[in-house]
């Protein structure tokens, strides 16, 4: 039986884990979230005090480490060691310390098997910064989902005022700016868009509208794959 596999990559604040959620709720896909993933390792490397500059410290820490994705009443919950951690892994510094320490290969491809036997065993849709290139280099449909750094400081700047935490919108976006250098400049694995991949700018759409968007390509396929067995 053939599985489907979606994957949505672009930079921080793109808005990608919202929208894979949504299309893999209309097509009853299974979301892979492994942005939470890699913030998952972050937390236990913050929790440890171990500093990102520590390249042998991070290795070490690895072995140690143990993420899991569980399925629960539908919703993902992320698993360190034992712990639910779904609600401490959306901090700032959280977000940080992940964008920062994913530089390092053995983080990268601790996960990466992990995220590869889930789309061999159901159809997914997985976000990332390099899903289509590096992770799932056969997925049916890439997607490359981005926005300008300023439209995507204001979103986050809402998303922290709705949660009651103070912010300065343009320390944000200094923040997204440099996170975007880190990711598109790394040696192993960096953020780019992958030469099959189908860019969409949310800039200026609605979450419906990407969905949508992202729905249509993906029935596109479909189509064409069963006018070929046809």
């Amino acid at each position: 039986m053939k599985h489907y596999s979606i994957a949505i990559d672009g930079p921080s604040g793109a808005g990608k884990s919202t929208i894979a959620k949504m299309v893999a709720r209309h097509l009853n896909f299974i979301y892979v979230d492994t942005g939470a993933m890699y913030r998952a390792l972050a937390l236990y490397f913050l929790r440890n005090n171990i500093s990102v500059a520590d390249k042998e410290a991070i290795e070490n820490a690895c072995n140690y480490a143990d993420v899991m994705i569980d399925y629960k009443d539908g919703e993902q919950q992320v698993i360190l060691n034992g712990e639910n951690v779904n609600s401490l892994i959306r901090t700032e510094e959280v977000g940080n310390m992940a964008s920062a320490s994913s530089v390092y290969p053995v983080v990268r491809l601790k996960l990466v098997e992990l995220q590869r036997s889930m789309a061999k065993k159901a159809d997914v849709v997985m976000d990332g910064r390099e899903i289509g290139t590096f992770v799932l280099p056969e997925a049916d449909l890439k997607i490359y989902l981005t926005a300008s750094s300023k439209e995507r400081a204001r979103r986050r700047f809402i998303e922290l005022k709705e949660r009651g935490i103070s912010a300065d919108i343009n320390e944000i976006e200094k923040d997204i700016i440099e996170r975007d250098m880190r990711d598109m400049n790394r040696e192993f694995a960096p953020l780019k868009q992958a030469d099959d991949a189908i860019l969409v700018d949310s800039s200026h759409m609605t979450v419906d509208e990407v969905k949508n968007t992202i729905i249509k390509y993906f029935e596109e396929i479909i189509q064409n794959s069963s006018k070929e067995l046809g």
